[in-house]
């Protein structure tokens, strides 16, 4: 299962390739709720599209990003200070008597000093970094659909809850980020040949256990371990990941947007590292037949599954 990737959501990469436009009414209802809920967690990277706001619209989003910033990083100010207050009554309880619950206290709020330190730096730097573009299930990153003619890149969940399934979907079953292609005409028939979308992406991550990566037997009393491994092509290019998506709506609950990203048996480099699912890369002249499936036939939009683009893919494990 592809659990995380490096997304490319910033429309000025993406309009020379695909002819992108964004999709700012939807980028702006989200922004906004997020102000209502802000558990909601968006990639910052496609929070970039709007860094340099050329227009109304941008500059509408723009706000109710760094308010969003600004109420986050006044909590985080005010944790930072109940810590470091932590710190200094526990210190000052130590001087006059050693105790456990002091000395605990010290290390816990030490700890969550270095973490909220860090969180700030972060939340308030300005400079891009590779962490931007990589989601994980539950966070909202840009996919292209195609929308009254044009594709356009619209923000989603990386976690499709099927409409009309009840909200409890995202706990019962946390895989839905993830669409098997054996299941596309079953579970998944309603998004099949209705809503399709395409991620965009660099690389992806699998985690394998280690023994299957080193194709070996488990030793005798030896415990499994996982090993995270980063699959990047070779040479470098951008994937284009076949995906369903769905909207959900519900009484007196908001709508909710997710995708999952189509995976079937893995290529030759994949299965090697050890890993038994891979996510399908389209080819280029595929890509409009695979957002506009209405009106084609299962085994029409099955053989653009089939015939793939399957490129060399390196892998690395990920520093523990």
């Amino acid at each position: 299962m592809c659990y995380s990737a490096q997304v490319v959501q910033v429309v000025r990469k993406l309009h020379r390739e695909l002819g992108i436009r964004l999709d700012y009414d939807e980028a702006f209802n989200l922004f906004m709720r997020r102000l209502d809920d802000p558990g909601l967690n968006i990639s910052r990277g496609f929070e970039a599209n709007f860094d340099d706001p050329a227009n109304d619209r941008e500059r509408r989003i723009k706000a109710a990003i760094d308010e969003h910033r600004s109420r986050t990083a006044m909590k985080f100010e005010k944790d930072l200070f109940s810590q470091k207050t932590r710190l200094v009554n526990a210190e000052r309880s130590l001087k006059a008597k050693e105790t456990k619950r002091a000395r605990e206290d010290v290390r816990i709020a030490t700890n969550k000093i270095d973490l909220l330190t860090a969180k700030l730096a972060d939340l308030r730097r300005s400079e891009a970094t590779a962490s931007d573009n990589r989601i994980f299930p539950m966070v909202y990153a840009g996919v292209i659909v195609k929308q009254g003619g044009q594709n356009v890149l619209t923000p989603m969940r990386y976690h499709c809850r099927p409409a009309g399934r009840p909200a409890h979907y995202d706990k019962q079953f946390p895989g839905l980020y993830n669409a098997r292609r054996d299941n596309l005409e079953k579970f998944w028939a309603e998004q099949f040949g209705h809503h399709h979308a395409i991620m965009v992406i660099e690389s992806f991550y699998e985690n394998v256990r280690l023994h299957t990566m080193e194709h070996r037997a488990l030793a005798p009393g030896e415990e499994e371990r996982n090993v995270v491994l980063q699959f990047t092509p070779e040479p470098p290019q951008t994937l284009l990941i076949a995906c369903l998506w769905s909207h959900w709506t519900g009484p007196n609950q908001p709508g909710v947007r997710g995708f999952a990203a189509i995976t079937d048996e893995p290529p030759a480099d994949v299965a090697a590292a050890g890993h038994d699912r891979c996510i399908i890369n389209l080819r280029p002249e595929h890509v409009e037949a695979w957002l506009t499936p209405e009106h084609r036939s299962a085994a029409e939009l099955q053989a653009l599954l089939s015939d793939r683009a399957v490129p060399v893919l390196q892998h690395a494990a990920l520093a523990a």
